[in-house]
């Protein structure tokens, strides 16, 4: 028998396949497609510590092999989750991942004492959110503002932090160097790529936003090969993001070095891709003689 069994600084996973935080919600609308105790973990809709209504206007956008997205981290606040979603939650029978981010440091850590009241494991920081105390820049575009926020939340927590880097970042193997420096434990990439669409009968950008993050197929190549470049330079659990749609994306994803993967858009078209990808995961290494996963880890 071939082990699916993943360990996250010391969590243990029963597969690696994790669904991604903004593609599940909470998992209530899954529920009648899927058994979700048979997933690796869920990765929460992005919470704040305030509600948030989300951006106006369009909020998603078909392109050639991807999406795009700006929702605006709609949710209903990491009180009312904590209070009317988790416990539902935990009945899955799976791994709860908070996904955390805010405008400002102060945000991310008043969310984090409220976490850390919980069971939950492991917070996944999003540090893709803008700084509104530095004119929208987000915290992970700068390895040295990326820094400063980990090293921050990491004061206020002993729990597993994970934190979710940018494919926007100016250089992303430096950034995942100081975010592990900071106090990760852990590492996440990639989010969404900073991208645009027009409308040309309108002759203005689809998004009221203008920009919005581009998701999907298009995106895994580039996503791949952060991933690689960052399990080059850290020696810490990495789970890979990216235009994974199906089992052969993911195995892909593990042998440039992560240790588990997220699904996101692939939900939105099948909501059984993550049953098949951990169904191709097992027959490939049941067909390829592979007793563990980590035997592939980073094997490129």
């Amino acid at each position: 028998m071939s082990n699916l069994k993943v360990d996250i600084c010391g969590v243990q996973l029963k597969n690696p396949v994790i669904a991604a935080s903004g593609t599940f919600g909470f998992g209530r609308e899954f529920e009648k497609y899927m058994d979700l105790s048979k997933i690796g973990a869920i990765s929460s809709k992005g919470l704040t510590y305030f509600k948030k209504d989300g951006n106006r206007g369009i909020r998603i956008h078909e392109t050639p092999s991807g999406l795009m997205n700006s929702i605006g981290l709609q949710n209903p606040s990491v009180k009312t989750f904590i209070e009317e979603e988790l416990p539902h939650m935990q009945t899955y029978g799976t791994e709860i991942i908070a996904n955390v981010g805010g405008a400002q440091i102060e945000d991310y850590v008043e969310s984090i004492k409220l976490i850390n009241e919980t069971d939950i494991n492991i917070i996944e920081l999003n540090i893709s959110c803008p700084n509104v105390k530095e004119g929208g820049m987000a915290f992970g575009i700068k390895s040295d503002s990326a820094y400063e926020i980990v090293k921050e939340v990491r004061k206020h927590t002993d729990k597993i932090l994970m934190v979710k880097l940018s494919p926007n970042a100016e250089n992303i193997k430096e950034n995942a160097l100081k975010c592990v420096e900071a106090g990760a434990d852990s590492l996440s990439l990639v989010n969404t790529f900073n991208a645009l669409a027009i409308n040309i009968y309108r002759r203005k950008a689809v998004f009221e936003n203008i920009t919005a993050g581009l998701s999907g197929p298009a995106i895994k190549p580039i996503a791949l090969r952060m991933v690689k470049e960052v399990h080059d330079v850290v020696d810490v659990p990495i789970v890979g993001i990216g235009g994974i749609m199906n089992g052969e994306d993911a195995i892909e994803f593990i042998m440039a070095g992560a240790t588990a993967i997220q699904l996101g858009t692939a939900n939105l078209i099948d909501p059984q891709a993550m049953i098949k990808t951990i169904e191709f995961i097992e027959e490939f290494m049941y067909k390829e003689n592979i007793k563990d996963l980590k035997e592939i880890t980073g094997i490129i």
